[in-house]
């Protein structure tokens, strides 16, 4: 499995940004997709998953209101939806793939819950 993201940039506060997330390599019907982020000297932390088969979707309580995740069958890819930016939103955002969709939450919001990860795009608020 391959995961590639795009999207990130600098964007000023309120501001809005959408990020991508293409998969290739495997069937993803029973998998469960997401995204986190890292900032220097912080954890990477959970910001969204989504449950490939039922488009289920689940948010950090820090971003709900403001984030959408979703996904695309035919092209195999995820969106983070970001709006509302703030200074806080800034870090290094990651896509990650669970091939077996974990019921579990807490599980889902683990890094290391998840067996593949794409490169990290940069995503900047400026004040």
């Amino acid at each position: 499995v391959q995961l590639q993201a795009s999207g990130g940039g600098v964007v000023p506060l309120g501001g809005s940004l959408r990020l991508s997330c293409a998969a290739s390599g495997e069937s993803f019907g029973s998998s469960g997709m997401a995204w986190f982020r890292q900032s220097p000297g912080k954890e990477r932390e959970f910001v969204a998953a989504i449950r490939w088969s039922s488009a289920t979707t689940d948010y950090a309580d820090s971003v709900k209101g403001r984030f959408t995740i979703s996904r695309d069958r035919a092209k195999s890819t995820i969106y983070l939806q970001m709006d509302s930016l703030k200074p806080e939103d800034t870090a290094v955002y990651y896509c990650a793939l669970d091939p077996i969709y974990n019921v579990a939450r807490m599980s889902r919001t683990r890094p290391s819950t998840y067996d593949y990860w794409g490169r990290g795009t940069q995503v900047t608020v400026s004040s």
